[in-house]
């Protein structure tokens, strides 16, 4: 019994978590960063500030939660890379996950709240660039270098490897909607994008 209380209150836990995370990304992209309070953030997610504090003490905790959550996928393997032996269905692999990941409508918003407030709080870009993107493209980074040591890939810098690989999957699911509001390719378009990228990095790394 005391087992499925406890159960219970981590769910709920949980729920009000979600709830204040995604008031709290809705008002940082209406009002800005600066013009949203924690009691206004309370208010919308319809939880007690005595809750929203317990969980968040600060405005930057909360975004700090906001990002490392938007970089998340909702299974296990966020940032695992798959196993070298395959180039094609590695990179296959990591470029519809990173695809499906940044075409999420909340991956768009969190840009344009870190863009729109950067000259106020540059902090809020280090916590973008740090707890988001550079833990995924490090994920990325480490495949393609052992995909070269494994004798499957000739790939002598790594690093500008996958900047290029995601490069072009993020120059069509992700920045056109930063621009365009009606931007939003079919997974069709998508998965064609993802395959266009994976072939270039094929043509340019892969070893006969």
């Amino acid at each position: 019994m005391a087992a499925e209380l406890s159960a219970h209150h981590r769910r709920l836990a949980q729920q009000k978590r979600e709830a204040i995370t995604t008031a709290a990304a809705a008002l940082f992209l209406e009002r800005g960063y600066d013009g949203t309070s924690l009691a206004r953030i309370a208010e919308a997610a319809e939880v007690s500030k005595s809750t929203l504090f317990k969980q968040f003490p600060t405005k930057a905790a909360l975004f700090e939660a906001i990002v490392t959550e938007s970089w998340k996928r909702g299974d296990a393997d966020a940032v695992d890379q798959p196993q070298s032996g395959d180039l094609r269905a590695g990179l296959t692999a990591v470029g519809h996950r990173y695809a499906e990941l940044i075409g999420r409508p909340t991956m768009a918003a969190l840009f344009r709240i870190v863009i729109a407030e950067l000259p106020r709080f540059p902090e809020l870009g280090q916590m973008q660039f740090q707890l988001g993107k550079l833990p995924y493209f490090t994920s990325v980074q480490r495949y393609l270098q052992a995909e070269h040591e494994a004798g499957n890939a000739d790939v002598p810098d790594a690093e500008s490897a996958a900047n290029q690989f995601l490069g072009m999957i993020a120059n069509y699911v992700l920045w056109p909607r930063m621009l365009l509001t009606d931007w939003n390719p079919t997974a069709d378009e998508v998965d064609t994008a993802v395959d266009e990228a994976v072939r270039t990095m094929l043509a340019r790394y892969a070893r006969d």
